[in-house]
C-alpha cells in the first residue's frame, strides 16, 4: 500500500510584501494578484516550518497602511463546503476556449466567421503548420465538445441529477455548444454561482479564479479533464489527486473515443453507449499505474514519491503516526538564530494530517 511522500522544499520566500492597496503601485494587478493574492500565507509558512524558516518581510522594512488579502484556499474551501452540503459533486475542467481550439487546429465544427477568428488567432500566436481537421479528429487531437463530454458521462451511468462544478474559461462558440450539455446535466455550478464575493467578481478570469477552480477540482469527489494535452492545470491536478489518496478521476481516451463519435455523427448510433463504456473501463480512474511516455512526472509521480507500509527497501517505509510530534520536538531544539533549513529527515506527514 502506498501513501504520498512530501519532499522538503528548497524554495525561499520573497523578502517583500505587496504595498498597501492605497498606494499607486498596489493598483498593479500583477502585485495585487501575486503570491499574497492567491495563497494563505500563514498556512504556507506553518506547513513548511519543518523544512525551511520563512519570514514575510525583511526586518528593516516597515509598511504603512493595510494590505487586503485574498485567500484562494479559504474561498475554495467555502465553495466545497457549500457544494458538499448537498451531497457528492463532480468537477470538470472543460477546455473549449479560443486559444486551445486554435492551437489544436480544430475548426470545421464552427461557422465561417468563427473559423476566421480562430485562424487569425492561430496565425498571430502559433508557428505556421498545415492542420487537417479530419485527420486530427480521427486520432483524438481535438478537445472534446461539451456535448461529447455529456454523452460520455451518460454512457457511464451518470444521470441528470448529477451535480457538476465547471472549471472553464470563456467557451468559444457561444451557448449553442453548452446547450446540449446543460440539457443532459442541468445542475451546473462554477465559482461565481456558488460564492458571491467581490474578490471573485473582480478576478473571475484572473489568477484568483484559476486558483479557486484548481482547489475545488482537487477536493471534488470526481474530477474529469476534457483535454490534458498542453494544460498545466489538468496535468498537475491529475498528479495532485493521485498523491492525495488516488482520488477518482475520469480521464477520457480521446483517440479511442474518436471513431465512436465519428460513427455517431454519421448516423451509426447503435451500440454507442456500450462502445463508450468499453473504452472508459480500460482507463485507471485515478488509481496507481505505471508512468508511460509522454505522461509527465508531475501528472504521475507513482511510485517514486509514495511511501510504502510494507516496503522491501527500508528507505521507502512510511513514517510513524507521531511524525508531527517528532518534528516539533526537533524544531524546538534548533537554535533560533540559525536561519539555515533544517536537516532533512526521512519522514513524511501522514495523509490524515495534511
Amino acid at each position: 500500500m502506498a501513501k504520498g511522500r512530501e519532499k522538503a522544499s528548497g524554495s525561499t520566500a520573497r523578502g517583500d510584501k505587496p504595498p498597501s492597496l492605497g498606494s499607486s503601485t498596489a493598483s498593479d494587478p500583477i502585485l495585487r494578484n501575486g503570491f499574497y493574492g492567491i495563497y494563505d500565507v500563514e498556512h504556507f509558512i506553518s506547513t513548511l516550518r519543518f523544512d525551511v524558516r520563512i519570514v514575510e518581510r525583511i526586518p528593516e522594512i516597515r509598511k504603512n497602511g493595510k494590505t487586503k488579502k485574498i485567500k484562494a484556499f479559504q474561498l475554495s474551501q467555502s465553495i466545497v463546503d457549500k457544494l458538499r452540503s448537498q451531497g457528492h459533486f463532480m468537477s470538470i475542467h472543460l477546455r473549449f476556449e479560443m486559444d486551445m481550439l486554435a492551437f489544436a487546429g480544430c475548426l470545421d465544427i464552427f461557422t465561417p466567421k468563427e473559423q476566421g477568428i480562430l485562424k487569425k488567432y492561430r496565425k498571430e500566436n502559433f508557428a505556421p503548420k498545415v492542420l487537417n481537421y479530419g485527420e486530427r479528429r480521427a486520432i483524438g487531437k481535438c478537445p472534446l465538445t461539451p456535448e461529447e463530454v455529456g454523452l460520455i458521462l451518460r454512457a457511464m451511468g451518470f444521470d441528470n441529477s448529477t451535480r457538476i462544478y465547471l472549471a472553464a474559461g470563456e467557451l468559444f462558440g457561444g451557448d449553442r455548444f453548452m446547450k446540449p450539455f446543460r440539457t443532459l446535466f442541468p445542475h451546473l455550478e462554477n465559482h461565481s454561482s456558488v460564492e458571491h464575493t467581490d474578490e471573485l467578481v473582480e478576478n473571475t478570469r484572473g489568477l484568483l479564479g484559476s486558483a479557486v477552480d484548481y482547489m475545488v477540482c482537487l477536493l471534488s469527489d470526481i474530477f474529469m479533464p476534457t483535454y490534458d494535452g498542453p494544460s498545466n492545470f489538468a496535468n498537475n491536478l491529475l498528479g495532485h489527486r493521485l498523491y492525495y489518496g488516488f482520488r477518482t478521476t475520469i480521464r477520457p481516451d480521446r483517440k479511442a473515443l474518436a471513431p465512436i463519435f465519428i460513427d455517431r455523427e454519421n448516423g451509426r448510433r447503435a451500440g454507442f453507449d456500450e462502445a463508450v463504456r468499453r473504452v472508459m473501463l480500460k482507463t485507471n480512474f485515478g488509481g496507481p499505474h505505471k508512468r508511460v511516455s509522454p505522461e509527465s512526472f508531475y501528472t504521475n509521480s507513482w511510485p517514486e514519491c509514495f511511501c510504502q507500509t510494507s516496503p522491501q527497501n527500508p528507505a521507502d517505509k512510511c513514517p510513524p503516526d507521531d511524525v508531527l510530534q517528532i518534528l516539533s520536538d526537533r524544531l524546538k531544539s534548533e537554535t533560533t538564530d540559525d536561519l539555515k533549513p533544517l536537516t532533512p529527515l526521512n519522514l513524511t506527514v501522514s495523509e490524515a494530517e495534511r
